[in-house]
């Protein structure tokens, strides 16, 4: 059963708000909840966003294997606990994980049977560009250095079990929900 949902992206593909609305029509999935060490956005709440916590508590609980992937992304650290995988797989239930490219990849290194990977592209660098900007979130030095990293996420792509290009959000909302629901049924390439 794949019910480990791993969804990947460029900054500012419209990877997060994807998601929201794959959860918001599929209120059964679970958000699998990462761990990080950068400080809150505006809009997030600890421990329904992420687990906001310090560098030394992470390093501890990488020292203590406890995580399925983590990740410096941007100077900062992001990390997904074994345990609230393994607790899905147990359950039967399906989760979904909002990672970078690395970390999907070592989802599915550990858990092949149990998972499936999208990737979403923008439609351009340039209209990555553009979103980035209009978020209004980080400096142009960020920016830039959100683009760089852009050329070697794109490397990744064809590992993925599934591309999903987001020109149009409502188009890719209703792309992105059609696959996890074929996937639940069983009827999206042979998954």
């Amino acid at each position: 059963m794949r019910n480990i949902i791993t969804i990947s992206a460029p900054s500012g593909s419209g990877k997060t708000t994807l998601c929201k609305a794959l959860q918001s029509a599929r209120p059964d999935i679970e958000w699998s909840v990462s761990c990080t060490t950068r400080e809150p956005r505006q809009n997030e709440i600890n421990e329904i966003d992420y687990y906001f916590i310090s560098n030394e508590v992470f390093m501890k609980h990488v020292a203590d294997n406890a995580f399925a992937e983590w990740e410096d992304v941007h100077g900062q650290y992001y990390g997904t606990l074994k345990s609230n995988l393994d607790t899905a797989i147990i359950q039967k239930g399906t989760v979904l994980l909002d990672l970078d490219v690395k970390g999907s990849m070592s989802i599915r290194s550990l858990y092949l049977e149990q998972s499936f990977s999208i990737f979403i592209l923008p439609p351009s660098i340039d209209h990555l560009r553009g979103r980035l900007r209009r978020r209004g979130t980080d400096s142009e030095l960020r920016i830039e250095k959100r683009l760089q990293r852009f050329e070697k996420e794109m490397e990744y792509k064809n590992k993925f079990d599934y591309v999903l290009i987001n020109d149009d959000l409502e188009v890719a909302t209703r792309e992105l929900i059609d696959v996890v629901n074929g996937l639940k049924e069983g009827v999206l390439n042979g998954y």
